[in-house]
């Protein structure tokens, strides 16, 4: 027998949107999981958006007011959604309510809340799941299965790489995103996160790091209206960016591997170019986002010269088997959302954790922390136990 579980979606941008589509496509791709999400409601307050999501997707209610939510006996999970300001209010509220939340990275405006939520979630005793979509790739986590059955031999470095131009054009709204009071961090939150958990999810816990960052567009335009994603506001009033376009990175692992890890979101020229490259002592892993389902490999005992191979993931590889019959046939990004929504409500039927957890969310929030306080020194500084 089938549950029905109620969820609820606040803020609907272009995330709410993935979320929304990845609940909807689960029972498709998950048939024999335990839990059929049904779409309850949704909140945003963007007026006409939230009816918009309703008649589009078929949520059964709509709301202006998140806070609702929380009151609402038919919902009992909800996915966040909104701008960062709101992720810890929001957090700490749903799982005060005992709603089980599936969280957008990177879970506030700093570690404090990040933790906060990690709290809420954990004295409640709900499940708690994080966006951080990457490490589902199956290449990913093919890589990390690799990494440790020591097929590459001792991991010696990696570089982990996060470039976009999604902020490029000198046009761009001057959104929250731009703004420490509700955007918190810039780069470091959008993209370095996840950068941060992919080194980690690889490797293991980073030690200490030195960082540094900049701001290359210092001024954009105020938008005049209601914005979503990457929009642009020529002519507008122009204000300050506050928070860093770019960073870069030195890592120093516990286990002694060293790494760079380098984001950027005014790469000209470059479109959600990220990946890594981990190099043991017997062989390299080499990944691309952009070829997703492609995993290079380089194993042996040549050292000098040895060849690398590009292994074509297949069922056999992490969660492939649930959307394609066979290798080389393509996945997307909207899978890797697909898996997160999965392995969330897996939590929920089987009362223990799957996936990225908050902890892994406070853990990403310490390393950010940490380029922050380096940046402004000029300083190595140690990673705090998350």
């Amino acid at each position: 027998m089938v549950d029905s579980l109620g969820v609820a979606v606040i803020g609907f941008g272009w995330m709410g949107r993935v979320h929304t589509q990845a609940y909807a496509r689960v029972p498709h791709h998950y048939p024999r999981l335990g839990l059929r999400p049904r779409l309850v409601t949704v909140a945003e307050e963007v007026p006409g958006r939230a009816e918009e999501a309703a008649a589009q997707f078929g949520f059964a209610s709509t709301t202006r007011d998140w806070r609702e939510i929380a009151e609402d006996p038919r919902v009992r999970a909800v996915s966040i959604t909104a701008p960062n300001f709101l992720h810890r209010e929001i957090g700490v509220a749903m799982a005060e309510a005992g709603k089980h939340i599936w969280i957008e990275k990177p879970v506030g405006l700093d570690a404090a809340d990040a933790r906060a939520v990690a709290d809420a979630v954990a004295h409640a005793g709900v499940q708690g799941a994080v966006g951080f979509n990457y490490r589902n790739a199956p290449a990913v986590e093919t890589a990390r299965a690799l990494i440790a059955s020591g097929e590459i031999g001792r991991v010696t470095h990696v570089r982990v790489r996060l470039f976009s131009d999604y902020a490029a054009h000198p046009e761009s709204a001057l959104t929250w995103r731009y703004e420490k009071e509700r955007g918190g961090s810039g780069v470091l939150g959008d993209l370095a996160s996840h950068g941060a958990d992919l080194a980690c999810f690889l490797l293991g816990d980073i030690e200490s790091l030195m960082a540094d960052t900049a701001v290359f567009i210092p001024r954009r335009a105020r938008p005049t209206g209601a914005t979503a994603g990457h929009t642009r506001a020529a002519g507008g009033e122009l204000g300050p960016v506050e928070n860093e376009d770019y960073v870069g990175c030195l890592l120093r692992f516990a286990s002694g591997a060293r790494g760079v890890l380098e984001a950027c979101r005014v790469s000209v020229g470059e479109q959600n170019n990220y990946g890594f490259e981990v190099h043991g002592t017997e062989g390299a892993l080499l990944w691309d986002f952009r070829r997703m389902n492609e995993l290079g490999v380089s194993r042996g005992t040549h050292y000098q010269d040895q060849p690398v191979s590009t292994v074509y993931v297949g069922p056999g590889a992490g969660e492939f088997g649930a959307f394609q019959p066979g290798a080389a046939n393509g996945m997307g990004y909207d899978d890797l959302k697909v898996i997160e929504a999965h392995r969330f409500l897996r939590s929920i039927a089987e009362g223990k954790p799957y996936g990225a957890t908050l902890p892994d969310a406070v853990r990403s929030a310490a390393v950010l922390e940490a380029m922050l306080r380096s940046a402004e020194s000029g300083a190595r500084v140690t990673v705090p136990d998350a």
